[in-house]
Parts: structure tokens; C-alpha cells; sequence
């Protein structure tokens, strides 16, 4: 939707023979916006799956959760699945899965089978989103990539932001399942020209016979059980919560593991020796952090439409869609300037406007509407496709084609755990910080402060008519108004410390080697 409208222009600019190839991109893009959109599509519309298959809260959590630790497994995994059995049948196997995974989803009658469904869906369909990656910069050259680049980076970032006003229109005008049976028609599409158009590369089925399974069960233990770790830990105390702790120490020794058998096994399920190109290094730090301004604030802002203004979904989704706009018009023009431009200037300007954005964000109130928040988050769509086209290109634009397929995978591993890791930051932040305004907020509202007894006064003059329950029903008002406030101001400090940590990247982004004055190959170490 979003891919195929950005390259209207595309088979002009591109020799006749590249036809067949733009068309086989579209069609594989489009099934990464399917897999990526699905990471937030339910996050607006947990309350209607909730109550569709009679779940506690603590039960319907675990229909974002599952989806995102068997994700975060696939993803690095892709690399040398996509060597061994080649791009088209990963592919095809990969989209065909998450399709009949979404059937299914839309089909469960509990809560025990939806996690068995998400999370078969975001393993199988996890292998999507890094292939994609790889075969951008693979079957297109480089005088194409200012057309290419633009696409897979409006739709990283684009899917995951109109991902809760999808899920909100969805589930407003139809039902929950339809957040699953939407993917049905266009995965079946995507499958058959996945299966009948690439042609980029060949199967090489020996890599299975030195399959390293130790170290899948390493990097198993280590992303799955962090990944819970960060979903969880911040609702349950962190540590004080035995699962949490469980998980934490399985994810230790499994990093141990995984990282042993990377560096000595003789084929390692994940070859880290990208990380010494010093754009990879540079590029992979700088997705880790734009997933936590992407998915941090694709979590921020509802918070606070929801708790503060009382908005329902489908109202948190309209007010949001205005950051996915700005991305899709800024993304043709990036794409304009990424050929004239130096990259690192364009990823400074985008850290630097996502910084302005989230620094006039820090001034909210409760009384903050979608006018107060245009002008934050117009900055914040424009600046996210400002930075991740360019990021991209410099990160895998440098390497040879021999490692883009295994660079790709842990290059998008990254975001995604940045945004897992931010949203983790982000909650322990808001409550931490909560509870601290709370306790300042208290000591003004006590009894003696004339404008707090004046306000329980009036609040008590408007509850009259609930007679002697007046006095009470007016404590409990005013006492909601303290913790509203408490809870905004929470979050303007949570733009704060976002508006600190893009000011720091901005000022590190010169450390970067310019594309195409590094060395082939290996790159600049």
C-alpha cells in the first residue's frame, strides 16, 4: 500500500529489464509492511481480544509478547536459513506461514491458542523483514538506491506508527479477528509472486549439515528470554517477579552460550564479524536508538491520549496518523537528496528535529489536544524518514554481497530490541517518576493549602446532590485530578530524557565514514 504508492515514478527511472525485479521488490516490501504492522496492529484493540476470548489481563498481554519473542529469534536466524535454502523459499515459506498463522489467529477460541498462533506468526513471518533488507541492497545497484532506499525505510518506520490506528479502524468498523484477516488476501498475493518471480540466488543445502543447534539454543534463550524480560519486568517489579527472574538468568546463560559458539563454532548460527565495519557499528547503534524513538513514542502518546484525554482507539489512531503522513511525503524527498547530500548531515538533521520535537513535547499539559501535539509529531514523522533512509544505506551499503543477507538480519535485530529496551526504560521512567510527582503533588493538595481546599470545596458544591456522599465522591475527584497530573508530568519527562539522548546521537554522527569513500569490502574499521 504504502511501498507500491512511493514508486509510481520507479519503472521510469529503471531500465526495462528491471521490471521484473521492481515488481518482485514491491511485492516482497509489501509483505514486510504486513509483518511489521503486525508487531502494533493489536496493541490499540487488546481490550476487544480480551474480552472476545474471556482473558485476564495479564493472559491478553501475551498476545504482543509471543508475537514479539519468536520475532526477535527469527530475524537473526533468517541470515543462514536465507543462504541455505535461498531467498525465494525462505521467502515464499515465510509469507505463505504468517498468512495461514494470521487465518488462524483470527480463528482462536482462547487465549491458549492465540499465543500459539501470534507466536507461530511472528517467527515464520519474522524471516520477512531482514530479507527484505538484504535484497535491497543485493539485486539494485547503486544509482538505484535513492528509489529503493526510500521504500523499505517508509515502511519500517511507517507500519509500526499507523499500526494502532489500523488496528483502531478495524476494529471499530468490523471486529478483532478482521486485525488478523486482513493479512489473508494480500499474504496469498505476495506468496504466489514471491514463488513464481525470485530468481535472485540459489539454495546451498550444505550449510544444514554444520548447522550450529547449540548456538540457536544459546541465542534462543538469550533474545527470547530477554525480550520477556523487557515486556514484563517493568509491570511485575523486574526481579520481584519469579518468571522475570527466571527469564533474566536463562537469557545470561544463553547469551554466554550463543556469544561462545559465535566466536569458535566453524559455521556460528550468526556471524558477528560485521560489527567490525565501522558504519555497520555505527548504523546498527543508531537503529538500536531509532527503535526506541519509533516504538517509544508509538507507545508515549497513546498513554496519554488514553489516561489523560479519555480517548477511545479509533480517536488515538486519527490523532497519531499525522506522523505516518509527514513519513510518506518526506520519504520521496529524502530518496531526492540521499544522492546529493552527505548521509551523515541527513541523519543529523533528522536526530536533531526528532530532539525539537520531543523537547516542545516536554512542555504538555492536560490540557494538550491534536493541535497542541501537531507540530511535535509532524517534526517526528519528517525526522525518523530523514534519518532511516540514510542509516540504512550507511550501514549495509558498505558491506560486500557475500555478508548482506547475515548483516541484515542482526541490523534489524537491533531496532527491534532497541525498541523493546526503550519501551522497558520508558516504563520503569513513568513509573518511577510517577510516583515521585505524586509525592510532591500530595504535599500540595494536603489540608492548610488554600488553592487545594478551595478546589475540594468547589468539587464538593458540584457533587450536592449525592448528598452526605458529597465530601467523599469529591476526595476521590480530586485525588484522580492529582494523579492525572502526576502521570503528564511523567511523560514530559520522558520527552526530556528522549530530547537528551537524539541531541547526543546528532553530536556522535560524524564518526561515521561517508558511502562510497570507505573500503569495499571490509569497510572502514
Amino acid at each position: 500500500m504504502a511501498a507500491a504508492a512511493l514508486t509510481a515514478a520507479a519503472p521510469a527511472a529503471a531500465p526495462a529489464t528491471d521490471t521484473r525485479k521492481l515488481i518482485t521488490f514491491i511485492a516482497m516490501v509489501f509483505g514486510m509492511f504486513m509483518a511489521i504492522l503486525d508487531i502494533q496492529i493489536v496493541s490499540a484493540s487488546l481490550a476487544e481480544i480480551q474480552a472476545g476470548l474471556s482473558a485476564s489481563s495479564d493472559e491478553v498481554a501475551w498476545v504482543q509478547t509471543s508475537y514479539l519473542i519468536a520475532e526477535v529469534i527469527m530475524i537473526p536466524l533468517s541470515g543462514i536459513l536465507s543462504r541455505a535454502f535461498s531467498t525465494r523459499y525462505l521467502f515464499f515459506a515465510s509469507c505463505a506461514g504468517f498468512t495461514a498463522m494470521s487465518f488462524m489467529c483470527s480463528t482462536a477460541t482462547d487465549i491458549g491458542q492465540m499465543i500459539v498462533y501470534r507466536a507461530l506468526q511472528g517467527f515464520v513471518g519474522g524471516a520477512m523483514i531482514p530479507t527484505v533488507f538484504a535484497a535491497a541492497y543485493t539485486i539494485f545497484p547503486r544509482e538505484k538506491q535513492p528509489v529503493v532506499g526510500p521504500m523499505i525505510g517508509l515502511v519500517a518506520t511507517l507500519a509500526p506508527t499507523i499500526g494502532p490506528t489500523v488496528g483502531g479502524y478495524l476494529t471499530d468498523l468490523f471486529s478483532w479477528h478482521w486485525l488478523f484477516l486482513v493479512n489473508v488476501g494480500p499474504g496469498i498475493v505476495v506468496s504466489l509472486l514471491a514463488w513464481f518471480l525470485i530468481d535472485f540466488d540459489e539454495p546451498d543445502l550444505s550449510l544444514l549439515d554444520r548447522f550450529d543447534w547449540w548456538g540457536l539454543a544459546g541465542m534462543a534463550a538469550f533474545l527470547g528470554g530477554g525480550e520477556y524480560v523487557l515486556e514484563e519486568g517493568p509491570q511485575h517489579d523486574w526481579f520481584a517477579e519469579q518468571a522475570v527472574a527466571v527469564c533474566a538468568v536463562a537469557s545470561v546463560l544463553g547469551a554466554a552460550l550463543f556469544f561462545w559458539r559465535a566466536f569458535t563454532a566453524k559455521q556460528p548460527i550468526v556471524d558477528l564479524s560485521a560489527f567490525q565495519n565501522r558504519n555497520f557499528m555505527f548504523g546498527s547503534i543508531f537503529s538500536f536508538v531509532m527503535g526506541i524513538g519509533l516504538y517509544g513514542l508509538t507507545y508515549v502518546y497513546p498513554i496519554f491520549l488514553a489516561r489523560v484525554r479519555g480517548y477511545d482507539s479509533l480517536q488515538i489512531g486519527e490523532t497519531m496518523f499525522v506522523s505516518g503522513l509527514c513519513m510518506f511525503v518526506a520519504a520521496p524527498v529524502v530518496g531526492r537528496l540521499m544522492g546529493k547530500v552527505d548521509p551523515r548531515l541527513l541523519i543529523a538533521v533528522g536526530f536533531t528535529g526528532f530532539a525539537v520535537g520531543t523537547w516542545m513535547a516536554s512542555a504538555i499539559t492536560k490540557d494538550w489536544d491534536f493541535w497542541e501535539l501537531l507540530v511535535p509529531q509532524m517534526l517526528r514523522g519528517f525526522s525518523l524518514m530523514t534519518a532511516m533512509v540514510p542509516i540504512n544505506n550507511v550501514a549495509l551499503g558498505t558491506l560486500p554481497p557475500a555478508r548482506l543477507k547475515n548483516a541484515s538480519g542482526l541490523y534489524n535485530l537491533t531496532r527491534n530490541l532497541g525498541g523493546a529496551v526503550g519501551l522497558a526504560i520508558i516504563n520503569t521512567l513513568i513509573n518511577d517518576r510517577w510516583d515521585l510527582h505524586l509525592q510532591r503533588l500530595h504535599e500540595s493538595v494536603a489540608w492548610g493549602h488554600e488553592a487545594a481546599e478551595r478546589t475540594l470545596s468547589a468539587l464538593t458544591g458540584a457533587y450536592a446532590g449525592m448528598g452526605s456522599d458529597a465530601a467523599v465522591a469529591a476526595t476521590k475527584r480530586l485525588a484522580l485530578i492529582v494523579r492525572g497530573q502526576a502521570l503528564v508530568m511523567s511523560l514530559a519527562d520522558v520527552f526530556l530524557a528522549l530530547t537528551v539522548l537524539f541531541v547526543a546521537l546528532a553530536a556522535v554522527t560524524p564518526l561515521m565514514s561517508r558511502p562510497g569513500r570507505a573500503a569495499g569490502g571490509g569497510g572502514a574499521h
